[in-house]
């Protein structure tokens, strides 16, 4: 698992695991979100982004699955998938 801290108004920190390929990215205001299937280019491309926010929006938002953090779905609010 690689893992880092970025600064960055959207994103707050990312982990990546290369075995199952999984990106995780916590946002500041919604929390973690993971991505799968993920090349570990990908990866090393926000982790290096001068804008990991603009990084994310070109490479990553609607190009691979993801989900909410699972393990934080019983603690969301009512109606909230």
């Amino acid at each position: 698992m690689r893992a880092a801290r970025l600064n960055s108004s959207v994103i707050a920190r990312i982990a990546y695991d290369e075995a199952t390929r999984v990106l995780d990215i916590w946002f500041h205001d919604s929390g973690r979100y993971c991505y799968f299937d993920v090349p570990p280019e990908i990866y090393d491309g926000l982790r290096s982004a001068a804008s990991a926010g603009r990084y994310f929006a070109d490479h990553i938002k609607n190009r691979f699955r993801c989900s909410f953090d699972p393990e934080r779905k019983k603690f969301r609010p009512v109606g909230v998938r």
